[in-house]
Parts: C-alpha cells; sequence; structure tokens
C-alpha cells in the first residue's frame, strides 16, 4: 500500500507548478470553503484583473469555466462581463457530495474565455490547484497568475493502468484518443499507438495497436500486459507514443506520453500527464485511469 500512496501523491505533483507563467495573461482572484456537515466545497470566484485584450475593441468579454478534474463532464460557467479587462464575477459555485477524502484527490481547473458570439471563443489563461494542497479550516482566498493557454497541442489519450502484485502483471489499456493533430493532406491521420516498456532508458519490449484510418478520434479498445516483478515497479516505464501510419514513407510521431513512478518525474523524457484518478482496489492491485494530454 505504500507503493499506492507514493504513486498517487507523484501523479498529483504533475499539478503542482510554481514556476512563472511565461507571459503575463492576467490574474484571478477566488476564495474556497469546506462544509464539513453537508461535505460541500463553496467556491467563489470574485474577480480578475490586467487581462489582455481579445477584442478589436481594446477589451474582452471574459468569463470562467470551473471544472473538478479529473471529472470533463460537469463544467460551470460564470456570467460573461462585456468589453472589461478587469472583471468582477462575485459568483459563487456549490460541489456537494464530497468526503474530504474524494475532495483532495481532486484538481480545481478555473480556465477564463473570452467570449466570442461569431467564432469559439478565446482562451485567455487557467490556472490548476490541487485541492490536497489547500488548508480548508482557513477558508483561504487565492491571487493567481494565469498561465497561457497550451500551444501546438497534439490531442489527448485515455488510458487505464493496472498492476497486480500476485501475478506480477502490469497491463496498459488504450481506450481512445480524440483531438489528434492531422498529419495527412486530407486533414486527417491514420493513427495507430506504439508502446514501450523500459527500465531506466533500456527498451524491453514493445506493442502496438491496429492502424485506424483517416480519423483525428480513434477508439482504439486494445490492451498490453508486461511481466514486471514488484521490486522493478519503480523502475520501469511505459513509453507510449501515438503515430500516423503512411503507405509511402516513414511513419509520424503525432505525441507521445511517459508513464512513470515519481523517480522519473522531471527526467528529460518525461511528458506531461493531466487528470488522473486513482485509486486502490479490493485485491490490492494498483489501478490508474488517465486522460492524458498529448505532447508533440
Amino acid at each position: 500500500m505504500a507503493f499506492l500512496q507514493n504513486r498517487s501523491i507523484s501523479l498529483v505533483d504533475m499539478y503542482i507548478d510554481n514556476s512563472e507563467p511565461s507571459e503575463n495573461v492576467g490574474q484571478i482572484h477566488f476564495s474556497l470553503e469546506y462544509d464539513f456537515q453537508n461535505t460541500t466545497l463553496i467556491l467563489k470566484i470574485i474577480q480578475g484583473k490586467e487581462l489582455p485584450a481579445k477584442d478589436l475593441s481594446g477589451t474582452s468579454d471574459p468569463y470562467v469555466r470551473v471544472t473538478l478534474l479529473p471529472d470533463k463532464k460537469h463544467r460551470l460557467e460564470t456570467k460573461i462581463k462585456r468589453r472589461t479587462l478587469n472583471p468582477r464575477w462575485n459568483e459563487t459555485f456549490y460541489f456537494e457530495g464530497f468526503p474530504i477524502q474524494k475532495l483532495q484527490a481532486r484538481v480545481l481547473h478555473l480556465h477564463v474565455f473570452d467570449y466570442d458570439r461569431f467564432s469559439r471563443d478565446d482562451s485567455i489563461g487557467e490556472v490548476f490547484l490541487p485541492l490536497c494542497q489547500v488548508d480548508f479550516s482557513e477558508k483561504p482566498s487565492f491571487w493567481k497568475a494565469l498561465k497561457p493557454p497550451a500551444k501546438d497541442k497534439c490531442g489527448e489519450l485515455l488510458t487505464s493502468l493496472c498492476y497486480h502484485p500476485s501475478n506480477s502483471v502490469l497491463t496498459l489499456t488504450l481506450l481512445k484518443a480524440r483531438n489528434l493533430k492531422a498529419k495527412d493532406i486530407n486533414g486527417k491521420s491514420d493513427p495507430y499507438v506504439k508502446v514501450w516498456l523500459q527500465f531506466g532508458d533500456k527498451r524491453i519490449e514493445k506493442r502496438k495497436t491496429a492502424v485506424f484510418k483517416c480519423t483525428l478520434n480513434p477508439v482504439f479498445n486494445d490492451s498490453f500486459s508486461f511481466n514486471v516483478p514488484w521490486e522493478k515497479i519503480r523502475e520501469c516505464s511505459l513509453d507510449v507514443q501515438v503515430m500516423d501510419f503512411d503507405n509511402i514513407g516513414r511513419n509520424e510521431l503525432i505525441g507521445r506520453i511517459l508513464l512513470a513512478g515519481k523517480k522519473r518525474i522531471g527526467s528529460d523524457r518525461n511528458e506531461t500527464l493531466a487528470r488522473h484518478d486513482h485509486e486502490a482496489t479490493t485485491d490490492h492491485s494498483a489501478v490508474a485511469s488517465s486522460e492524458a494530454r498529448i505532447n508533440c
């Protein structure tokens, strides 16, 4: 169980980012409170300031989209504030039915957008706050610098990772991908996934899925199992590469992620993962499901 605890902490660490934003895209002011009796998180979006202008008028029409990751289906949004770079929302959101242990495994995602009536809304900036970092007894209030939206996105990959110590089997299930980068002239790709089991920087075993033609949203539903001794589990990693198949010429890399233990985080080859949910099953196997951003 110590391994499970360390593994969970390592994934939360991926959301902890104390670096300065690469550019100034403004700040957001919000507060948090937890109603222990009713197991309810209370979030107040107060205001923003010094947001960048996205419209020709030299202003923006900002609003905030709120998500408790890894759940992306239930999104909440503030009202739109017209023609301002210093909006005041003063709106309160209630997340009911969240015991404190469950809440501490969530990440608060605040994403500020500029509303556009005739085109896609522009992303202004975002904040990720792991709730395990928050002392709810203090009813904290935050001013957070917004991070500019990630550029050159390659798509997202939904996976499930399971390890059974009883038989030393590590199983990676590749469920589906979405919004992959187009690599072909027709605006599509022919994606498949290639997976390498690694110990340190040494590649041990390779597996790959079938090729899915002319799609940016393939459904793989494929699983790969690897024999990994319990004493070696922290040393191994899975290099997951999403490829575009080409009949003529070399297959192109669309993007990749690295699934690794805490010791590998921060290494040159480790890619950014996002939106993770970990649990321990009744037979004490380590289980993880993740929707990971694919990095170019």
